[in-house]
């Protein structure tokens, strides 16, 4: 696994992996552990603003021995019109991998092709697959493997969050179910493309019937500000509350990949009675992401 760029690319040996190891680094955290990265200096370039991502990158590549090297795009050349693929070419000659969060797929596949270097997709519109790979890890360390359960989504069914989601059920063999208006559901194409056991509908309580995780994301994914008040308007009642909560399974996990903006996408008392899961979930971004840059250069 020479880059970490969407859950689609990944095989489920490599998934399985990544989960594996995952555990032992979070085991190993605070004792004397191998530095696969010693003497590495890794550039982490962000185009969108970040917290979790940011802090779990930055730790991790230290606690792995190397040196992160933060870009923000906005202060570089890449910010005043480089293109990618030069600015790929730079730091391909000069740091040892690349983490990147920005708007566009293309841009990180550009830049890993140019660069020749092992590069992470941090986060792009269409896809955010270490965030899905922490919350199966999350998943299977809590519930055991995630086999044949049900994850029902919520909410904006055609962001990057779900869009992952549906190409880890294929490879994974869970079934996927999710709930959104008609405009917010994912393409057609991407189903097709995936395969696995998927349904989506626009209802939220079929969705959420027996499900073994209930899971959502904000409305107004980052880029779509503009669009903020016909989202918040056509998406106002796919929430997460008590009433969708005891329609899935008696000790379903409620997960939410935050920031959660409460009294939307999921109700105050729901996400309080379940922070220990959710901030289970934000911590395993650490250990799994660590897991994956291990994979990278080894």
């Amino acid at each position: 696994m020479k880059h970490l760029l969407s859950i689609e690319a990944l095989g489920k040996e490599e998934i399985e992996t990544i989960l594996s190891r995952a555990a032992e680094w979070k085991r190993l955290r605070g004792s004397e552990h191998p530095k696969p990265l010693a003497g590495q200096t890794w550039a982490m370039i962000f185009t969108k603003p970040s917290t979790r991502t940011r802090v779990s990158f930055e730790v991790g590549i230290h606690e792995l021995g190397g040196k992160p090297m933060f870009l923000n795009a906005g202060e570089i050349q890449l910010g005043r019109g480089e293109p990618i693929k030069d600015t790929a070419r730079v730091l391909g000659r000069m740091t040892h991998g690349a983490v990147i969060r920005t708007y566009e797929q293309r841009e990180v596949e550009e830049f890993a092709r140019y660069s020749g270097i092992p590069t992470v997709n941090a986060l792009t519109d269409q896809e955010h697959p270490c965030q899905i790979l922490a919350d199966i890890f999350t998943i299977q360390e809590k519930r055991g493997p995630i086999a044949g359960k049900v994850v029902a989504f919520i909410g904006d069914g055609s962001c990057n969050v779900p869009i992952s989601w549906i190409f880890a059920a294929a490879k994974l063999g869970f079934e996927l179910r999710i709930a959104s208006p008609p405009a917010y559901q994912p393409p057609q194409a991407i189903l097709d493309r995936a395969g696995g056991n998927i349904r989506v509908t626009v209802d939220m309580r079929e969705a959420a019937k027996d499900a073994d995780v209930l899971y959502t994301d904000v409305w107004v994914s980052m880029g779509r500000e503009a669009e903020a008040a016909r989202r918040l308007q056509e998406l106002t009642g796919y929430q997460i509350n008590r009433e969708l909560e005891k329609l899935a399974k008696p000790n379903a996990l409620v997960m939410h990949c935050l920031p959660a903006y409460r009294g939307k996408e999921i109700s105050e008392e729901v996400f309080e009675r379940h922070a220990q899961t959710i901030f289970d979930q934000a911590e395993n971004r650490l250990h799994v992401q660590k897991a994956a840059l291990e994979r990278l250069v080894s």
